[in-house]
């Protein structure tokens, strides 16, 4: 009967170690799938690292919404497109733009000074969502309905002919 019991205790013993041991191998898979995810929501983002989402760029945000520990919509400069995106990816409701933060407490849109714009398309470039409009060394539009009042056409601007006023 002891013999017996040493025996079932050897064999339970020796299937647990397998199990763990069995377990141990799958980790990297895990782990590949996990990266691959992340990579999947990064490449959805502007990659503008802005911050205004509250993390410190657009790679720590894919990392936060692959382990649902933010919202989907806090990409301004992403804006409504970007958040279908990512709710189709992530399987998630989708919301709408998540505007207050230090820079957007009320909704803002850009607003280029037309007598000031000497066309330099530097706003052209740093506008994630294509919101603006125009040619070289012609002036500049922005177009309302795609600006998401993220403020990165400002810095770029070498004559200050763009300000944020409130969105109607």
């Amino acid at each position: 009967m002891i013999t017996f019991i040493i025996a079932l205790s050897i064999i339970i013993l020796f299937s647990i170690a397998i199990g763990l041991l069995s377990l141990n191998q799958y980790l990297p898979v895990i782990k590949q799938t996990r990266n691959r995810d992340i990579n999947a929501i990064d490449r959805l983002l502007p990659q503008t690292q802005c911050e205004d989402c509250g993390f410190q760029g657009c790679r720590p945000y894919a990392e936060a919404l692959a382990r649902n520990e933010t919202d989907i919509n806090r990409c301004l400069p992403g804006g409504d497109e970007t958040i279908k995106k990512l709710a189709t990816i992530l399987g998630a409701e989708i919301k709408p733009l998540y505007k207050d933060n230090k820079k957007n407490e009320q909704n803002t849109l850009a607003l280029i000074d037309e007598t000031l714009c000497i066309g330099c398309v530097k706003c052209i470039v740093a506008c994630p969502v294509d919101a603006i409009l125009g040619a070289p060394k012609q002036m500049h539009s922005v177009i309302n309905h795609y600006c998401t009042g993220c403020e990165l056409c400002i810095a770029p601007c070498p004559v200050d002919c763009i300000d944020m006023i409130a969105a109607k």
